[in-house]
């Protein structure tokens, strides 16, 4: 997911904050990790990346959502996406802060 921080009055456009998967799919793109690739594959290699799950820059490490997935082999950069899809949303859900502040996130300021 990426979203548009809020604008300062300036005429430059601001640059997208990357969170959830988005972020994790910039973070593989800039790796040197192939695929096919294990779960270990890619905790070593990206696992200790601390990886924001909303919007306000809260952070969880990738290694901690690699811990929640079954699958033990990717064979593809999408099929890894795909199945930390789930993980990161469930996250978001157990630890944002309550109602105000998920309404709050879906706002433009």
């Amino acid at each position: 997911m990426g979203v548009r921080p809020p604008s300062g009055g300036d005429d430059d456009e601001p640059e997208s904050v990357e969170f959830g998967i988005a972020a994790i799919d910039a973070r593989l793109r800039r790796s040197d990790l192939s695929f096919p690739a294990t779960k270990d594959d890619v905790a070593a290699e990206l696992g200790h990346e601390q990886i924001p799950y909303d919007v306000h820059g809260n952070t969880v490490a990738l290694g901690e959502m690699l811990d929640e997935l079954h699958t033990v082999e990717f064979r593809s950069r999408q099929e890894l996406l795909n199945q930390l899809h789930e993980p990161f949303e469930e996250y978001r859900r157990n630890n944002s802060g309550g109602v105000f502040q998920q309404v709050r996130s879906m706002l433009p300021f």
